[in-house]
């Protein structure tokens, strides 16, 4: 599976979905523009040694994002989606798309995905952290494919 950040603005956020995605075997996508630079200390320090594992994917826009890499199917995570994360029978290959920590996705990407857009159960806050909120949905997904290529 693939995990999108679509206009990231806090780089320990990154570098820990970064760690992340090495430790499940996820291609990150970074959707510009970012917050940070990709050389950000505090970036790399929260990705530890495991940058030179990542397998990286920059992207212009969303629009250059689809142009691009085509994909079959994608989620949309998002307060208030109309499908719980657990729902979802995730494949191989699908791509997971998290928005921004201030500002989430942008309306018309949420409207224009409607039937694709999933949440995450909560109560007494508006927001989970992203770090937090991609890691749940990524290894709910990764159980869900029987925790494929895991190499203990």
């Amino acid at each position: 599976m693939h995990v999108v950040l679509v206009e990231p603005e806090i780089p320990a956020n990154t570098g820990n979905i970064a760690r992340l995605c090495v430790a499940t075997g996820s291609p990150l996508h970074l959707i510009r523009p970012l917050g940070f630079y990709l050389s950000d200390p505090k970036l790399k320090r929260a990705g530890l040694d495991y940058w030179d594992h990542l397998k990286l994917y920059t992207h212009d826009s969303f629009a250059s994002f689809l142009q691009s890499r085509k994909p079959e199917r994608l989620f949309l995570v998002e307060t208030g989606g109309s499908h719980l994360y657990s729902e979802v029978e995730y494949q191989g290959g699908d791509y997971l798309v998290f928005g921004s920590e201030t500002k989430g996705l942008a309306p018309e990407l949420v409207e224009r995905y409607q039937d694709s857009v999933i949440t995450l159960p909560q109560q007494n806050v508006r927001s989970l952290n992203l770090a937090n909120t991609v890691s749940i949905v990524v290894y709910e997904a990764w159980r869900q494919l029987g925790f494929v290529d895991l190499k203990y």
